[in-house]
């Protein structure tokens, strides 16, 4: 190990990839590419846990990919795939990435086999039109990228997911978010933009290490009062939803007061005042408000725990 350098480490993690991007091979063609290094003796199919297909013409996956037994991450975006099949049932598949092709519900087999070290699946871009359920059978499943498809509705059936910590669906046609979303305990962050989501379940609330909530280009028009016990969540994006335009323009109507904006900004920069600092009307406002004195705004806002 003495002799060891950072340049032997690149060497070895570069022994373990093959890389066949933007080359824009047919199927045969790469069967045989992947042929040649199956019967490579310096560089066996059993070292070999990377490969990358991104950009290439393929509709769907050569049988030899199979013998890599020991694969680990398989890219294969953007290169035309129509038909997946059982990729997990001889390999040891950790990431599986598949961005931007022709999947569909029916591209899929009825059944993947069951394997407990998947970690991460991405099918984004693609034309799903319902939650692709397959993947409900990996119990380790930590990151789910579904984004850009048109999946019309979550399964209840979600909550097997226990290991999740990230659920993209942005970009589809949901239209609401079932409660069983709520025993998703170890999610992280949640990406439900660009749909068609009203309304949320009250359960969101039980997502006690969710960090991030993009809710954006929805048509939300009100948030469950459970929300404010999320206190790990430190992103929450609602832009462009009814609740927010309607928002926007009642205070273009009726801003706040002039004691309301002075209130806040104590509260929001934690500026320390004393008797004298301020006139007594704001000292006794801070004191004891306990609702908005904007009459168009209908939330609660104890100064002692509100997130402004």
């Amino acid at each position: 190990m003495e002799n060891y350098t950072s340049s032997d480490s690149d060497s070895e993690s570069l022994n373990k990839v093959l890389d066949f991007t933007h080359q824009l091979l047919e199927m045969e063609t790469l069967e045989d590419n992947l042929e040649v290094f199956v019967n490579d003796e310096k560089r066996t199919a059993e070292e070999i846990e990377t490969i990358i297909l991104n950009h290439n013409h393929l509709e769907t996956l050569p049988f030899n990919l199979f013998k890599f037994v020991n694969l680990k991450t398989l890219d294969v975006s953007y290169s035309g795939l129509s038909v997946l099949p059982d990729i997990f049932k001889h390999t040891s598949i950790t990431t599986f990435v598949a961005k931007n092709n022709h999947l569909s519900n029916k591209s899929l087999p009825k059944t993947f086999t069951i394997n407990a070290k998947v970690r991460e699946v991405n099918l984004s871009g693609n034309a799903f039109s319902a939650f692709p359920e397959q993947l409900l059978d990996f119990p380790n499943l930590k990151y789910l990228y579904l984004g850009s498809n048109q999946i019309t509705a979550i399964p209840r059936k979600i909550k097997k997911l226990k290991s999740l910590n990230v659920l993209c669906m942005g970009g589809n046609w949901l239209v609401d978010v079932p409660e069983t979303v709520g025993e998703l305990v170890n999610l992280q962050a949640l990406v439900l933009c660009d749909n068609r989501i009203d309304t949320l379940p009250p359960s969101i609330a039980r997502l006690k290490h969710l960090k991030s909530l993009l809710l954006h280009k929805n048509l939300l028009k009100a948030l469950p009062p459970e929300i404010v016990g999320l206190k790990n969540l430190n992103e929450l994006s609602l832009r462009d939803n009814p609740l927010v335009v309607r928002f926007v323009s009642d205070m273009m109507h009726d801003p706040g007061s002039l004691l309301e904006l002075a209130g806040r900004t104590i509260k929001i920069y934690g500026i320390e005042v004393k008797p004298g600092d301020i006139p007594q009307t704001l000292i006794s406002y801070l004191e004891h408000a306990h609702r908005c004195v904007n009459p168009q705004c209908k939330g609660n806002v104890n100064f002692s725990s509100f997130p402004f």
